[in-house]
């Protein structure tokens, strides 16, 4: 019985029933702090997978709304074209009808210069026409002669007056 002698024998056992009794006395507490622990990985894991659905939930909903956003600035760059189109059109109908207004006054102030032309051209004809004639009567009359026409003017313009 020798081993009863050696020291690593005590130790040996003394090591083994410390660890016995810390087995009984700590195993609860043991299994209690692992339970714990998985129970919180477990929580982390289901609060991560929530999270990440989540995140897909509102990656799907802000580029749903991308597209939505992308589709309402292409329906007002199109309206936007169709109305500058429409604002052209009219500006172009509203520059010819002011070019045709303008001409059309051009032409009826050409109209009324000619037609004043005409008309002055008229009375200086009109005027040299009788100027001329004056000076041929005058040339052609004797003083008996005047006399005589002048008389039956008095005569005429006496008779057409009443």
């Amino acid at each position: 019985m020798d081993f009863l002698q050696d020291e690593y024998f005590w130790f040996t056992l003394s090591f083994l029933v410390f660890l016995f009794g810390a087995w009984k006395m700590g195993k609860s507490k043991v299994i209690a702090l692992l339970d714990e622990r998985i129970e919180d990985i477990r929580n982390k894991i289901s609060s991560a997978e929530n999270l990440r659905v989540e995140s897909q939930e509102l990656l799907a909903q802000y580029q749903r709304k991308h597209k939505d956003a992308v589709k309402d600035a292409e329906a007002i760059v199109e309206k936007a074209e169709r109305q500058a189109e429409e604002i052209r059109r009219k500006a172009e109908a509203e520059i010819d009808e002011t070019i045709a207004r303008r001409e059309k006054q051009l032409e009826e102030r050409l109209d009324r210069m000619k037609a004043a032309a005409v008309e002055e051209i008229r009375q200086r004809a009109a005027e040299l026409a009788i100027a001329a004639t004056s000076e041929l009567i005058a040339e052609q009359l004797d003083k008996k002669t005047s006399d005589k026409l002048g008389d039956e003017a008095i005569k005429g313009i006496s008779k057409n007056l009443h």
